[in-house]
């Protein structure tokens, strides 16, 4: 199915969905309709909801200052150790924000990947694409979209490196997943 068929397929089904709600809101005066999986009552609110939203990354901007730089940053506890990626700005082991910036390898090898064709609206617009889980030299995980349209050429365990990256079309810095020719 094609990017834009895919999206009007779902905009169909919701306006299927809609006017199902409408006709059993008609009948009882009520928006509620089972759920097609459990049967239980789910109330279904007629206003679409759109967010926008600004939260402050102050505490956490040494790992985008290391994106502009090509970098991938964590953050480490002073106290247990503990390394984190993302990076947080405090220790919920210790509950201490005593924490240490540290530069990821970027190197590991690949653990798992999917093929994401079903996409949530947000990313209707891209082609299909793989997502997977690249564990470091240091221990920490990394979930991200692998650059690779083949998922055949991908193996559990092949080498990998994380690469910064500027997507499109939103423009921003973000990472991906790099298959590494042996």
């Amino acid at each position: 199915m094609s990017q834009k068929s895919q999206k009007e397929a779902m905009e169909e089904a919701l306006k299927q969905f809609e006017q199902f709600v409408e006709s059993i809101k008609q009948a009882t005066g009520l928006p509620i309709v089972p759920d097609q999986k459990t049967g239980a009552a789910l109330w279904v609110d007629q206003r679409e909801l759109r967010l926008k939203y600004t939260i402050s990354v102050e505490r956490i901007k040494p790992f985008y200052d290391g994106l502009m730089d090509g970098k991938l940053m964590a953050t480490k506890c002073s106290k247990c150790g503990t390394v984190y990626f993302p990076p947080q700005s405090y220790c919920p082991t210790c509950r201490k924000s005593e924490m240490q910036w540290i530069e990821l390898s970027r190197e590991g090898e690949l653990l798992t990947f999917t093929v994401i064709n079903i996409k949530p609206a947000s990313f209707a617009h891209y082609d299909d694409y793989i997502v997977g889980i690249a564990r470091l030299k240091e221990g920490i995980n990394v979930t991200a979209w692998v650059r690779e349209k083949d998922p055949t050429k991908l193996k559990v365990g092949m080498k990998v490196r994380i690469e910064v990256v500027k997507r499109q079309p939103e423009g921003y810095l973000t990472y991906e997943i790099v298959p590494v020719s042996e």
